[in-house]
């Protein structure tokens, strides 16, 4: 069943941030661009922290399809995926007892104490139109963000012992993770299923009101009701998508996320310039027009 989710053909784009981080921090530090095997320890373990995240999304959401194939809950049922999602947080787990470093432990640890968090905040909702939008940015980071800002923290503490690098490393992290899933809340409207690997206008049906739809309903005030009710009547999902479609809000959400990119790469270009500082600029833009 982990094998089911680790067959190469995910996008791989926390572990590649990670190594990348690693790199520039070592040259930064001391101009090494040798990655060290506890920092490529902390690459394996984000990916495994995600994939786990995974199957467990998917039987919480009760999910059929994931990077264009059945889930692992639709294929052998929801307890297996629960005891495997299980599996790989405790292979995980060992993998970063492993690295020795009490340090490392504790801010890879907090991103397990996030995800959590995460799911809650998903499952409640606000009636301001400002603590809303606070909430999902909320969520937003701790779901999807914090795995990447940490992991990005932790390789940088075992490359450089300067507390101002680690800053520089989680706050690129934060920025990117955020602007990363601020683009996929946009995809949901704008690609396809095929494409995506997953069906579209999925959050919707989940009653979930991503960044362009909050940016709609300052448009179209008649979607506070359907977001309160998590869209749960009849014909809601395809209303909302229809206000959204008809609105600014997938630009004002991009829009959005090329202020994180911003922030991002006004981070990392704090450090020593080399060609993987340049690739952390260039992956900003790419989180910015991929397509699935």
């Amino acid at each position: 069943m982990c094998d089911y989710y680790f067959d190469g053909k995910g996008k791989a784009f926390r572990p590649m941030i990670v190594v990348l981080m690693a790199r520039a921090c070592n040259i930064h530090h001391n101009n090494s661009r040798e990655v060290q095997a506890s920092q490529r320890s902390v690459a394996i373990i984000a990916e495994m922290i995600h994939t786990a995240s995974l199957v467990h999304d998917d039987v919480i959401d009760d999910a059929n399809s994931r990077r264009g194939k059945m889930t692992v809950n639709q294929i052998w049922g929801e307890r297996k995926a629960v005891l495997a999602g299980d599996f790989i947080l405790s292979a995980a787990s060992v993998a970063l007892a492993r690295i020795g470093n009490t340090t490392i432990i504790s801010v890879l640890t907090q991103v397990i104490e996030d995800l959590v968090c995460g799911e809650f905040l998903q499952l409640g909702s606000k009636e301001n139109e400002n603590e809303r939008f606070a909430h999902y940015l909320e969520k937003t980071f701790k779901k999807t963000a914090s795995l990447i800002a940490n992991s990005c923290k932790a390789v940088s503490i075992l490359g450089c012992p300067d507390p101002k690098v680690h800053e520089i490393a989680y706050q690129y992290g934060k920025n990117v993770g955020i602007a990363f899933q601020l683009i996929d809340d946009v995809l949901d409207f704008t690609s396809c299923a095929d494409h995506l690997g997953k069906p579209t206008a999925a959050d919707l049906k989940l009653g979930l009101a991503t960044g362009p739809v909050l940016f709609a309903c300052r448009q179209f005030p008649e979607m506070n009701a359907m977001i309160m009710r998590r869209f749960s009547k009849p014909g809601d999902v395809e209303r909302a998508r229809k206000y959204v479609l008809q609105s600014d809000g997938v630009q004002q959400t991009t829009y959005l996320a090329q202020r994180y990119c911003h922030e991002a790469t006004r981070e990392i270009s704090k450090l020593r310039p080399s060609p993987e500082r340049e690739a952390l600029i260039q992956l900003t833009e790419m989180v910015l027009v991929r397509d699935k």
